[in-house]
């Protein structure tokens, strides 16, 4: 496994590499980085793959623009694009997690001839919303719940990001903590911050890092993320409303390549996505795979590897996937 760094049209990325063979380009969220599927880049390469886990835009070893409006999801699918092209090949398979799976669903939606397979991991597809922007509906929702703001239109605040780049290993590690499947009820996330609190004021001061997630490898984030800020990994959110307004042509299309879905039976993100997991054979009618991990949290790759890893080489071993 090894680390460099590519040039590409739009910008530098670094990226996690392994292995020989077709191509599959593993696509992380947030707070995360390429390093989150290490397991899956050993599985991959063992298999016969050759495994690519870029930093994404704004995120790690990778540039990370200026300009918020630099973070739409065109710019995020383009700089996938980009890469294939750099690494010399023609197409690939293509799998993402968290704000990654976004990402890899309009990879496959927009370009099936370079993406010919899209296997998404926590977060389902989410055709357009036709009656107008997401941040004015999630704004709808919470009021109707009087639970509080949700965290996305928290973050759409100029200075949303302050208060993880005050204390990043904090804020990471309650993150991670609050959105584990190990985590006990009551003290994972449920997505809402009610008046006069944070989104890292929410989750407990006493939590601990994940069963799965080693001091040695949570250094590496926290390293990379002070390094490095909060600011660009939340204008990815700050562009949803843009990202409306930019894809009105994508209005009622379908991802049509071979599709898979898999999400933790615990993933706090199903309490505000998950209604979208049991349409999503109308909206990906080549769904190959729908699988839901009893007790696994959101962090599926990290928190089981090996469940992961069997079910995406099941998938790339499907007729006409790769």
């Amino acid at each position: 496994m090894q680390s460099r760094t590519i040039q590409t049209d739009g910008l530098t990325q670094r990226v996690l590499e392994a292995g020989s063979g077709p191509l599959v380009l593993l696509i992380h969220g947030f707070p995360e980085l390429g390093i989150s599927w290490r397991a899956q880049i050993a599985a991959l390469a063992d298999a016969g793959f050759h495994a690519v886990a870029p930093d994404m835009r704004g995120y790690g070893g990778t540039d990370k623009p200026e300009a918020r409006d630099a973070y739409s999801i065109l710019h995020l699918v383009g700089d996938m694009v980009d890469l294939v092209r750099a690494l010399g090949e023609t197409s690939c398979v293509v799998v993402g997690h968290d704000w990654g799976a976004p990402v890899a669903w309009h990879c496959a939606l927009t370009r099936p001839d370079l993406f010919r397979a899209v296997f998404g991991l926590s977060v389902p597809f989410q055709p357009r919303r036709p009656r107008g922007p997401p941040t004015a509906a999630m704004a709808a929702i919470s009021k109707r719940l009087g639970l509080g703001d949700h965290y996305i239109s928290r973050f759409q605040a100029d200075d949303a990001h302050a208060v993880f780049d005050a204390d990043p290993a904090t804020a990471l590690r309650k993150m991670f903590y609050a959105y584990d499947g190990a985590t006990p009820d009551g003290r994972q996330s449920t997505g809402f911050i009610p008046e006069g609190q944070s989104f890292i004021s929410t989750a407990p001061d006493d939590a601990t890092l994940p069963p799965w997630m080693s001091e040695t490898h949570f250094a590496e984030y926290v390293a990379a993320f002070s390094a490095s800020g909060f600011r660009a990994p939340l204008d990815w959110y700050r562009n949803l409303d843009r990202n409306w307004a930019l894809t009105a042509h994508l209005q009622d299309a379908r991802v049509t390549v071979p599709a898979a879905f898999v999400v933790g039976e615990r993933d706090p993100v199903r309490n505000y996505s998950g209604q979208h997991e049991a349409g999503l054979k109308d909206w990906a009618p080549d769904l190959r795979m729908q699988v839901v991990v009893p007790g696994a949290g959101h962090w599926i790759q990290q928190e089981r590897p090996d469940e992961v890893n069997r079910r995406l080489l099941d998938f790339l071993r499907l007729p006409g996937v790769a």
